[in-house]
Formats: C-alpha cells, sequence, structure tokens
C-alpha cells in the first residue's frame, strides 16, 4: 500500500510530493485553466459520467485539449482514486478532481498541463453547517457577469469568489458567501448553488448565470420526483429574507440547510433543516446511500 496520496500529471502517476508544473506554466501565469471536481460516497465515486461531460464542454469553451478523451480520464480518475482509497478510512470519502491548464508553450506548440488528484473532504470542518445550519452573507463583490466569462463553464481563475470569501470571513468567520449578479439578484457562491423554499415551491437562479452545478441538476430532479414544484427565476434580497426556508448545494455538502441571510433568520430558523429541506436532504442520502447529515455531524 501506498505511504502517500498519488496524482497524474502529464503522463505519470506520481506520488504527491513529487508531484510538480514548470514555473512557465500559464495556469499559474495567466490563472488560465479549467477543473471539475466530484466526490465519493463509502469510497464509490458519484456521476463521473456528468462530472467529466461538464469537464469537456468547460476545456472546449476556454479552447483548451487535453490530449486524450472522456474515456482516457475516466480511467486515469479511477486509478487515481483506488490507488489513494487505502488511505483513508472506512468513513472518510474524497473529493476528485480533474485540472487542465494551458501549460506551456514549446517548439512544437501548445502544452497543457493535465492533473488529476483527490483531497479528503473537510467533514470535521464543514460539520456545524449541519448542526446550526449555514449563516449566509452577501458581499459587496458582484459575480462575474456572463458577458465577460461565463460561470457555465468551471474556470479555475477564483479571484472574484476568493475576494467574496475574504470579505464575508472578515465579517463573519463562518459565514458563506453568497455573490449577487450585476442587476442585484442572488446568484452562486464559491463552488456552490442557491436555492430558496417559497410556499412549498424550491426556487434557484436562471442557469444562464451560475454554474450549472451536477448538485443542483440532482436536487432539482430529486425535487420532481417528490412532486415538489421547481423553479429558476430571478431571487433578489426581498425574496431571500421572506423565504420559508433556504439552501446550498455542492458537491461536497450535496445540499447544506441556510440559517440566516446576513443575520436575517430564515424561515423558522429554530428547525434546521426546514422540511422540505429535509425531504430533499433524505432523497439524496438515500440516491447516495449515505446519511449525508449524519457522515458530517459525527465529526461533530
Amino acid at each position: 500500500m501506498a505511504s502517500e496520496r498519488v496524482a497524474y500529471v502529464n503522463g505519470e502517476i506520481v506520488p504527491e510530493s513529487q508531484a510538480s508544473i514548470s514555473i512557465h506554466d500559464r495556469g499559474f501565469l495567466q490563472g488560465y485553466s479549467v477543473f471539475d471536481t466530484t466526490r465519493t460516497f463509502n469510497h464509490k465515486i458519484f456521476k463521473l459520467d456528468e462530472h467529466l461531460h461538464r469537464f469537456y464542454n468547460s476545456l472546449k469553451y476556454a479552447r483548451l485539449d487535453p490530449g486524450m478523451d472522456i474515456s482516457q480520464m475516466a480511467q486515469i480518475t479511477m486509478q487515481v482514486l483506488e490507488t489513494n482509497l487505502p488511505l483513508i478510512n472506512n468513513d472518510d470519502d474524497y473529493w476528485v478532481t480533474q485540472r487542465v491548464s494551458r501549460g506551456i508553450s514549446g517548439p512544437d506548440g501548445e502544452m497543457p498541463t493535465v492533473i488529476v488528484e483527490s483531497v479528503p473532504l473537510p467533514f470535521a470542518a464543514r460539520a456545524k453547517y449541519y448542526k446550526d445550519g449555514m449563516p449566509v452573507v452577501i458581499p459587496s463583490v458582484r459575480r462575474t457577469p456572463p458577458e465577460v466569462l461565463s460561470p457555465r463553464a468551471k474556470i479555475q481563475n477564483y479571484a472574484n469568489l476568493v475576494q467574496a470569501e475574504f470579505e464575508v470571513k472578515d465579517k463573519n468567520p463562518d459565514g458563506w458567501p453568497i455573490l449577487l449578479d450585476m442587476n442585484g439578484n442572488l446568484c452562486e457562491g464559491p463552488g456552490s448553488n442557491f436555492f430558496i423554499v417559497k410556499n412549498g415551491a424550491v426556487v434557484t437562479p436562471r442557469e444562464q448565470f451560475v454554474l450549472a452545478g451536477i448538485s443542483r441538476a440532482t436536487t432539482i430532479e430529486l425535487a420532481q420526483e417528490l412532486g415538489i414544484e421547481t423553479r429558476e427565476e430571478d431571487i433578489d434580497l426581498y425574496d431571500a429574507y421572506t423565504a420559508d426556508e433556504s439552501f446550498v448545494t455542492s458537491t461536497s455538502f450535496c445540499i447544506c440547510p441556510v440559517s440566516s441571510i446576513n443575520g436575517s433568520l430564515v424561515g423558522d430558523s429554530k428547525t434546521v433543516p426546514g422540511p422540505v429541506t429535509s425531504r430533499l436532504l433524505a432523497a439524496y442520502s438515500g440516491l447516495v446511500g449515505i446519511d449525508i447529515q449524519g457522515q458530517y455531524l459525527s465529526r461533530l
């Protein structure tokens, strides 16, 4: 058994301590790279095909060629994951990430950098959100508009989101940023989509203005299977403040209840998660074969 995790870097699977890229890599020099991330449940990868399909759409948008097709990327992903699985406990799971940058220019033209890696999910650090709910804080930093860069492509340049996170953490160290778009509507946060529940309906911003999250799509599908009305529409601050419930979705969280927005309690936040969020979280747990909330709460 390996003593440390491995990663795939430009054709080789190497120990992470030996993984390196050029100082001239344009992913570093220009912030120009694309990535996608899925996770495991009970050590089994979830919706890899969907994540890789989105990844390759992002690559096409960014005009990056990884030099391999989706099936090869899937094989490498599974090889890295299976090598690293023995290094975590039975009740732990991994984030699994693929990255492609512009790499360096060589005599033969473009030489993209291709990386596949896995890191343990931060259950202990995020368990508090499942116990008390997530305090959402809306920063002054606005989300990069789609006229500048499409949010539907998963671009590695997170400067916009990181600046928002810095601002939020200064106000509330536990706060989670959800950014407004240029029209003043709530859109998304770092690696996360935003939802509200109003009069029994689940509402989320339109896909044109946010990353089309796999967890977002899964949640919408589950809601429809449960007979819960779903809508994609603009959500302004009034909608958020008067919502009955709210939650975020992401690869790691799946579904995580929101307790407050800018300090204003969401609905009856004495009960977190609320009834609709609880139904969706239970359905998601049934889909992946693990108690999602319980996996986090067990780390408290």
